[in-house]
């Protein structure tokens, strides 16, 4: 089995087809997601939250995101693989982008970065992308600016909504392979992919996008008493699951009942 590359988003966008992608950050549910045919993997820095326990993307590292994405890489065949630039490895200089982006794909095997940003990252993404490094775009609401933007706010509304297709059409001429446009009207995402000749993922964006894309803790049901976005939509409660098969090894535990017999070793 080949690895995908830049080139089938492309087609897909040029076909009118759809394209999946999910976040993944460790080895089983890479190897998980990548034998389900999803497209794309993308080891975001949502890690801080769901693999660390911070309360925003702020304080993980690129060692940190090197580390998982080697992971995802080394236990995937098929999927495209994104990893994305942390907060503070980036957005000092191109030169500083380049070379955070340079140790991911060297130290981490994966195929891509993503950084988040729109007309302010265009010289920055040229930079990359001549270097040979594929990179994904990420506007709208960007995680890495929650402060700056008030927190989780919908991005794009009224007269903004020109802005965010500035910000779309300057990461694209930029030579961005695909842009990632998170929380912003439907209406408008629709508008923004039928825009671009690039494909454009859709994550509370609507279904007028080229790919979708979730905090795949989120979809599955993995954060318990979380806070859920509006936009996700939950395939499966393994969190519930987890938590009673937990409970029933206590029980067995404690009670004596495990293990048994067949469970253990004979002189």
């Amino acid at each position: 089995m080949k690895r995908l590359r830049t080139r089938y988003f492309a087609q897909v966008k040029a076909e009118g087809r759809k394209f999946t992608a999910l976040t993944s950050y460790d080895t089983m549910s890479a190897r998980l997601f990548d034998e389900a045919g999803i497209d794309l993997l993308l080891v975001g820095d949502s890690a801080a939250n769901v693999v660390h326990g911070h309360e925003t993307t702020l304080p993980i590292t690129l060692d940190e995101m090197i580390s998982m994405a080697s992971a995802v890489v080394r236990s995937t065949r098929r999927a495209f693989v994104v990893v994305d630039l942390p907060f503070g490895s980036y957005e000092e200089s191109p030169a500083q982008a380049l070379a955070a982006s340079v140790r991911v794909m060297k130290e981490s095997g994966a195929q891509a970065i993503k950084i988040e940003g729109g007309v302010e990252m265009a010289d920055t993404i040229r930079t990359i992308v001549a270097a040979g490094i594929p990179v994904c775009a990420h506007v709208g609401f960007t995680p890495q600016s929650e402060h700056a933007l008030g927190g989780y706010v919908v991005q794009g509304r009224g007269d903004a909504a020109d802005e965010l297709r500035k910000d779309a059409q300057a990461v694209a001429d930029a030579g961005a392979f695909a842009v990632v446009i998170e929380m912003v009207p439907a209406t408008i995402a629709t508008e923004v992919t039928k825009q671009l000749t690039i494909p454009v993922i859709g994550i509370g964006a609507g279904n007028g996008t080229d790919g979708q894309i979730l905090v795949w803790t989120d979809a599955f049901g993995m954060n318990p008493g979380g806070r859920m976005p509006r936009f996700v939509r939950q395939y499966a409660n393994l969190g519930e699951q987890l938590l009673q098969a937990a409970q029933a090894y206590r029980a067995d535990v404690e009670s004596g009942a495990f293990p048994n017999s067949d469970e253990s070793f004979e002189d």
